[in-house]
């Protein structure tokens, strides 16, 4: 047996299945239970919980509860625990575990981390000459006109390591990256250097690919037919080796599947290059190699590292203006119609469109001309303004457009808020900072103590360069018309104000296909919706991928862009659904014969 660290992780989202870090420790020998929770949107939700409950909260206190069933079997058997449900308050959460930990009778030394928190010091770092560039759209913070509510850098691995250095049993953490829940225990473990780049960049890879919990056991699988079960889908486990390889599983006896197909779509999963960029290391996922070893068995190799950028990265939330949503359904005939006669009609009642800084119109046409049913018949008229002044929104904005339900077009049915209330909106400002700038603080018993970031250290910077790889030749002969998902997985998400697409094939000759047809240019044709914005494309042929980067499609974030999917989770299957022209020697038989 080789000398591994088996690293679980049972929480993927603020949300997630509360059972799962019992049914970890219980299924199955590991050695660190992980809990991720913090995407950029539940760092406005734990602001907003701030506000509402005052200054000791902002952490994840779901977290808590999950603790208690297995903080006695963690502590008995030798189980580290790191997350970050600190959220934006680990002092506050680490004193919760505490009182957990004397409440069960169980000794157990808590760490905590932060140092993460820029707010205090923005003026200072300003006159410093950090400007706080939105990553998105170029602009300077200072120069616009939102206020920040939060600051808080992405932290690394390193000082997860230094707490477990000095016998943490948990380590809680603020704003670190996910994939550093992973890389600190693994480097623990094997105590490797700063510059052991290879090793930290499989770690890197292993921290993504377990990051989202069940997402790569399974869940959200675009050929989801292959799984054999979604019921009680198991969460995932990586066993790291001392040189950074590792093979994800699960514990026997839970649903879903591992595969190579479920490890590369977590890959794809909310990245932009595939140089994946980590204040610890850039992970080349285009390096890597994946291979099935075992039922719900994938073992990951060869990944390369380089240096990690001067920078790190740096999560605002700014107070945005205040938006309401209201959506209408129409019915039947004269669709477009009716829906210009409804918003004339509205914006009449509510004293004209050009009070509101910005009117926002989408008429999502899911209606089938004759309809087999009521519920077919229906589109959905949704709108959204935006103003600065709160008092031309809320109850009174609602009681305008409510009035009017019985003088206006037919069949008018209203749905709904729509996605906002008439309160001001958080808008995520994703920034950099000097790296020269930052200090994680490990808290450790009545010990406090600095882990200054590899890129103070002033070791020698090395970049990986990887050689072109060729592409084999596109297979030829007669086409038929199917459905891209028939072909290819997908798999999307969010990245700030911007979205990803990535798409992989499962043998050469459909990627080589792939590659040639799918240009930018084709992508954008087949969701024209897409067209408007800037993306790239990136190429991956050693997982057989392609991955493009939409720009500026989600706007200001999760909590305040105005599309109904405001994360893009489902762009890869909206693309899937879409028909192309493509070689009938690809098409499995029995897609054809269906």
């Amino acid at each position: 047996m080789k000398d591994t660290i088996r690293i679980a992780n049972c929480s993927g989202y603020y949300g997630d299945r509360l059972d799962a870090a019992r049914e970890m420790v219980e299924g199955g020998p590991i050695d660190v239970l992980t809990g991720d929770y913090l995407a950029e949107l539940t760092m406005s939700i734990l602001f907003s919980q701030k506000q509402a409950r005052g200054e000791r909260m902002g952490y994840v206190g779901t977290f808590l509860n999950q603790l208690e069933d297995v903080a006695r079997a963690c502590k008995e058997r030798g189980i580290k625990i790191v997350t970050n449900a600190g959220g934006l308050n680990p002092k506050s959460m680490a004193e919760e575990v505490e009182k957990i930990f004397v409440k069960l009778g169980v000794e157990a030394q808590v760490a905590y981390i932060d140092g993460d928190d820029l707010l205090p010091d923005l003026d200072r770092l300003g006159a410093e000459g950090e400007s706080f560039t939105n990553l998105d759209t170029g602009v300077l913070l200072k120069g616009s006109d939102l206020k920040p509510v939060t600051a808080n850098v992405y932290f690394g691995g390193w000082g997860i390591k230094e707490a477990l250095d000095r016998g943490a049993d948990i380590v809680i953490c603020p704003r670190v990256t996910d994939a550093a829940l992973v890389i600190g225990p693994a480097a623990w473990k094997f105590n490797w250097k700063r510059d052991d780049y290879d090793a930290l960049a499989g770690a890197l890879t292993a921290g993504h690919i377990i990051e989202c919990g069940a997402q790569c056991c399974g869940g959200n699988y675009a050929f989801f037919k292959e799984v054999p079960s979604f019921r009680n889908v198991g969460y995932p486990i990586a066993e790291i080796e001392a040189d950074g390889s590792f093979t994800i599983a699960k514990h026997p006896g839970t649903g879903g599947l591992v595969s190579v197909g479920t490890v590369t779509a977590q890959l794809l999963y909310e990245i932009s290059s595939p140089a994946y960029v980590n204040p610890d290391v850039i992970a080349h996922f285009d390096t890597l190699k994946i291979e099935q070893a075992g039922q719900d068995r994938v073992h990951v190799s060869g990944c390369r590292g380089s240096s990690p950028p001067p920078t790190h990265k740096v999560c605002f939330n700014t107070l945005g203006p205040c938006k309401q949503s209201f959506e209408v359904l129409l019915t039947g005939l004269d669709i477009e119609k009716k829906a210009e006669i409804y918003l004339d009609s509205v914006f009449y009642n509510l004293g004209g469109k050009q009070q509101f800084d910005d009117v926002d119109v989408q008429l999502i046409r899911s209606d089938k001309e004759d309809p087999a049913t009521n519920e077919v018949a229906h589109a959905a008229l949704r709108v959204t303004v935006t103003s600065h002044d709160p008092a031309k929104l809320g109850r009174l904005f609602s009681a305008k457009i409510t009035e009017l339900g019985l003088a206006n077009i037919p069949g008018n049915t209203g749905r709904g808020g729509g996605g906002f209330n008439g309160s001001q909106t958080i808008v995520h400002w994703p920034a950099l900072i000097d790296s020269k700038r930052v200090t994680e603080r490990v808290h450790v018993g009545d010990k406090m103590v600095d882990v200054l970031p590899t890129q103070r250290l002033g070791l020698e910077d090395r970049h990986f360069q990887k050689l072109p790889v060729s592409v084999g030749p596109v297979p030829g002969g007669p086409k038929v018309r199917i459905p891209f998902g028939r072909l290819f997985g997908t798999r999307s998400g969010d990245k700030g104000g911007n979205a990803n697409c990535g798409i992989w094939a499962k043998t050469d000759e459909a990627y080589a296909f792939l590659h040639q047809y799918l240009t930018v240019n084709e992508f954008k044709r087949l969701c024209p919706d897409m067209a408007p914005y800037a993306i790239e494309r990136y190429d991956m042929p050693n997982l057989r991928a392609l991955n493009f980067y939409i720009h500026g499609v989600l706007g200001g974030g999760a909590s305040s862009n105005h599309r109904i999917d405001k994360q893009a989770k489902s762009l890869g299957e909206y693309l899937g659904a879409k028909y192309i022209e493509a070689p009938t020697s690809l098409v499995d038989p029995r897609v054809l014969a269906a």
